[in-house]
């Protein structure tokens, strides 16, 4: 075969794309051991042709989303091997913040030639080491305090050995890096399949056209909204004071410049994230303001461009610490981006949660109200935005870790009024049944998620020990016989309350 393609067959390489990313996230789930990978599926897989660039990624994480190519050019200029992978988690090296970590398989169809592209696999491990179990301290200051840095480095069993030798649990920690190579095992084979009946030159040629279609598609969407230019400002929740973070967005023809000069500095804390994350969080919202079936792949991140400056809390420098920036801070840039362009607020936090000692570590984000639009209510009690991820269900969680679920409800009533209604948030409540260090990193609990268009704000979140009120970003022990209790925020409302629907 030779030439463009024709639609048809277009369309049918975008499919076995697809479907390859689709089988990565399967098996990663099923040979998981954590409940965060097997149960809640934080996870993500992707494919990324021979230069680099992302072709297609299983629709999993969407903090994720935009993330992973910097950790493929992180490797990108290494010297390749068959059967060589690679890992890292360095967030100012490819990585986000350090529990996620990414493994990097080149794909070679012939061992005597350079790879033909690359499989990787992403996952949030439940432990990496670091001050707190869980490796997500409320209150670090420092990339070391939240854990094991991981420099681009070959995953060789010395090299396995040696990392989860730092780490809590870790055998679990093998079990689940062992089950990212099993993916990209499979993408890499997948992948090679596909270059066996195509030919490698017109894989390439495919490849390149799902990139340009999804860019002719996302131009299409970008080129129907209104050109000019919007403003949104909003604010992160430091333990120390509020953190400004400002946008403005350009539209112009077929082409979006969104640019965050006017964010706050870098801050003490760990609400700081990589440029990488932020661009992660635009492209997110970019792909609800635009068509969700466009391809996910670097074609359609093209007419998109993206800036903060450098040493601001959206483009922290080396070395910073970053814990809540990849949870938190990533929500509140996808929050600015929509609000810019006339939406409702959903809850804007994950309500990130670890509980644990030296025996287990318990990670989870919490779900909550999603905001109103034209038309509809929000969605009540889901993970929205850029977590996507399912919850802990409560016979596994009761199973496995030392805890008891007290409740876990909807929060009625946490969505705001409008014309259509915020979703509600929900309700979690937890008895440790021994004594648990824990930490809570959690966003909207002094300023709630915004409606539009006259719509109302949604509650927002509140936490408790024992029925006392506690603030939302806190690292300590919880006690034997103690309660935690987390009500999470709802969605805006969308529209005036006056008339109806």
């Amino acid at each position: 075969m030779s030439g463009a393609l024709d639609p048809i067959e277009l369309q049918l390489v975008v499919g076995a794309l697809r479907a390859a990313c689709a089988q990565m996230g399967a098996v990663l789930i099923r040979s998981a051991h954590s409940s965060n990978i097997k149960e809640r599926r934080d996870a993500s897989t992707a494919l990324f042709d021979a230069a680099g660039e992302m072709v297609m990624q299983a629709e999993h994480i969407p903090v994720h989303l935009g993330s992973m190519p910097a950790a493929v050019a992180a490797v990108l200029g290494e010297e390749h091997a068959p059967g060589v992978s690679w890992v890292l988690n360095d967030p100012f090296a490819g990585g986000t913040h350090l529990p996620d970590i990414t493994v990097i398989t080149p794909v070679f169809l012939d061992a005597h030639e350079g790879p033909i592209g690359f499989a990787a696999s992403r996952a949030h491990h439940a432990d990496v080491g670091g001050r707190v179990p869980g490796s997500m301290p409320a209150d670090s200051r420092t990339l070391d305090e939240e854990g094991v840095v991981i420099s681009p480095r070959p995953l060789d069993e010395h090299a396995l050995d040696e990392i989860v030798a730092r780490m809590r649990q870790p055998l679990e920690r093998r079990a689940d890096l062992r089950a990212q190579l099993a993916a990209n095992r499979v993408g890499a084979q997948r992948t090679a399949e596909l270059a066996r009946r195509l030919g490698v030159a017109r894989l390439r040629t495919a490849t390149a056209a799902v990139l340009d279609y999804a860019e002719r598609r996302t131009r299409a969407c970008l080129a129907a909204l209104p050109d000019g230019e919007r403003a949104a400002e909003d604010v992160l929740e430091a333990p120390d004071g509020d953190l400004r973070v400002a946008l403005r967005a350009s539209v112009e023809g077929e082409r979006l410049e969104l640019d965050f000069a006017g964010s706050a500095d870098q801050h003490g804390g760990n609400l700081n994230c990589p440029l990488a994350v932020t661009r992660s969080a635009c492209l997110f919202a970019v792909r609800v303001l635009t068509d969700p079936e466009i391809p996910p792949s670097a074609g359609a991140y093209r007419p998109i461009e993206i800036s903060a400056p450098e040493g601001s809390v959206l483009n922290a420098r080396a070395g910073a610490a970053v814990a809540a920036g990849n949870v938190e801070t990533s929500s509140r840039v996808a929050d600015l981006v929509l609000s810019a362009f006339g939406c409702a607020q959903g809850q804007g936090t994950m309500n990130n949660l670890t509980l644990g000692d030296e025996r287990f570590s318990y990670y989870e984000t919490l779900g909550g109200g999603q905001g109103a639009c034209a038309g509809a209510d929000g969605p009540s009690a889901v993970h929205v935005a850029m977590s996507n991820t399912l919850n802990t269900p409560v016979e596994a969680l009761e199973r496995e870790f030392p805890l008891r679920v007290v409740q876990y409800a909807r929060r009625r009533g946490s969505g705001g009024a409008g014309r259509w209604r915020g979703g509600d948030g929900v309700v979690r409540e937890l008895e440790a049944l021994r004594d648990l260090e824990f930490s809570l990193i959690a966003e909207r609990r002094r300023h709630a998620p915004h409606g539009a268009a006259g719509g109302r704000a949604g509650a927002p979140g509140r936490d408790e020990i024992d029925g006392e009120r506690i603030p939302g970003k806190l690292t300590g022990t919880l006690r034997a016989g103690q309660r935690l209790r987390i009500e999470t925020p709802g969605g805006g409302g969308y529209g005036p309350t006056t008339g109806s629907p």
